[in-house]
């Protein structure tokens, strides 16, 4: 009969004896309810910015802050997400995370002036930022390598599941109570997943491991990654708003503050090995393991490409094929249905084939799809425009289960929770970027066609500047599929925590 003492309640040992083997679906389960609400919120106060613009006031500039205030404070609220696993460990981090989250959605909902809708809003941004790692953290440490692609895929196919459904969702809200009623949105969700995280998410941080209590947190670090990231956000809308100067002062502090952060990142890793007691906020040997630069290179460009397209189509599909919004969103259910289902199969399919060749076929139908809307014009049937956007939703479908999982499976098991925060950075980063950037490509394209998006004159010329822009995507994700092809190394033994 073995002496060894129970393992404390709540611990990750506890509660896998307590589970089973299933366990580790319980945990899986209890965050993704949590990441949809984290991913829904960024996503569904879209549909309310006219009626709360008109409510305070505002103009299109200043009201789209909401959305501006909330991707910036996610982007940068990513990188800490290693620290306060380790500082506060799995269960109290996922928990504090919720609470914020419900918080800024009730506030927001609540509120009676727009700056306190914007503190609400980067609220939730911040609390989104520290959850959305957490997932594949967990997929590579509780789930054996010959699950990890099935676990990816279920995982992908609900988070898939709340962009798609709740603009819909939230259209219908905002007709039926007003604006206010988006952000109570995430109220049940975030509920529901407080009760579950108190029932399978252990209080333990990364690996299993106790607590560590005196972790610090390199809030130089933090400070000049967050101040990059709003200067590069705020840089690239100036740019698109016509006021060059102050975008180049802006993309400029935003460079600046990058090359600094690297420094002292190598500073901080180099004292650290020698034993100071203070980590680097991203640890940048990452890099050195070429599936992971490869892969955070993907994330990067991959990124762009998705937010900026999702932001393009709508807008080309309106103004470029002069179709009406319920016909547009007639158009793009099918995509979203091929979506959550592609990711489903190719989740297993991860566990089967190289991950690799999933990512890089996965861009090349994203690359073709883009090409592809180059060569539509109005007298094109649209079901060539339904097939050209499935064909996009497929190659989604195929990058983002197994993108995580190429990047990160080469690393070592310590670095896990550093290489999610970091790729997912990137990523976000990306997307961040990549709307202005497509809103600049388009207005630079529209004025050497010598045309714009105001109703009238030969749609001809707004067309070639809508194709060509399309065409730019199209060329990024074939850099993104050179970057893929590198992602092939041989998986390591599977890693159980």
């Amino acid at each position: 009969m073995s002496d060894a003492p129970p393992p404390p309640p709540g611990s990750l040992q506890a509660l896998k004896a307590a589970h089973g083997p299933r366990y580790r679906w319980l945990l899986l389960m209890s965050v993704m309810v949590g990441t949809m609400a984290a991913i829904m919120s960024s996503t569904v106060v879209n549909v309310a910015i006219p009626d709360m613009s008109q409510h305070f006031g505002l103009g299109q500039e200043r009201a789209q802050w909401a959305t501006s205030g909330f991707m910036a404070a996610m982007v940068a609220s990513m990188l800490t997400t290693p620290w306060m696993l380790s500082r506060f460990g799995f269960r109290l981090t996922y928990t504090l995370s919720m609470w914020l989250l419900l918080a800024g959605g009730l506030v927001g909902g609540l509120a009676h002036s727009y700056p306190l809708v914007l503190a609400a809003r980067v609220a939730e941004g911040l609390a989104a930022g520290v959850v959305q790692p957490i997932p594949a953290i967990i997929i590579l440490r509780a789930f054996g390598h010959e699950e990890q692609g099935r676990a990816s895929g279920i995982f992908g196919m609900g988070v898939v599941l709340a962009p798609a459904l709740g603009p819909s969702l939230g259209g219908v809200l905002v007709d039926a109570f007003g604006w206010r009623s988006i952000f109570f949105m995430v109220v049940p969700f975030c509920l529901v997943s407080l009760w579950l995280a108190r029932r399978y998410v252990p209080v333990t941080g990364p690996g299993g491991v106790a607590r560590q209590a005196g972790v610090s947190l390199d809030g130089w670090g933090l400070l000049l990654a967050s101040g990059g990231t709003v200067c590069l956000l705020n840089g690239l809308v100036q740019w698109q708003a016509g006021q060059p100067l102050l975008a180049a002062g802006l993309l400029g502090a935003a460079g600046t503050a990058l090359l600094a952060f690297v420094a002292w990142q190598r500073r901080l890793l180099q004292r650290h090995r020698a034993g100071a007691a203070l980590q680097p906020l991203m640890d940048l040997s990452l890099f050195r393991c070429r599936p992971f630069a490869m892969g955070s290179l993907v994330a990067f460009i991959y990124g762009t490409a998705l937010f900026g397209s999702t932001y393009l189509l709508p807008v080309y599909l309106q103004m470029g094929l002069v179709l009406s919004p319920s016909y547009v969103g007639a158009l793009l259910l099918p995509a979203g249905v091929v979506l959550a289902l592609t990711i489903a199969a190719v989740g297993r399919l991860a566990d089967r084939y190289p991950t690799h060749v999933l990512v890089s076929l996965g861009l090349l139908l994203l690359a073709v799809s883009f090409a592809g809307v180059g060569l539509l014009s109005p007298n094109t049937p649209l079901v060539w425009l339904v097939v050209l956007t499935v064909v996009s939703r497929i190659g989604l479908g195929f990058v983002l289960p197994s993108l995580n999982l190429g990047a990160m499976r080469g690393l070592p098991s310590a670095l896990i929770a550093q290489g999610s925060s970091a790729i997912n950075f990137l990523r976000m980063l990306g997307g961040a970027a990549g709307v202005s950037l497509c809103g600049i490509v388009l207005e630079w394209r529209l004025a050497a066609h010598g045309a714009s998006l105001a109703a009238g004159g030969p749609p001809a010329p707004r067309l070639n500047a809508f194709h060509e822009t399309f065409a730019g995507l199209a060329a990024l994700c074939v850099l993104a599929l050179w970057a893929a092809w590198h992602l092939q190394s041989r998986p390591p033994a599977p890693q159980r925590t």
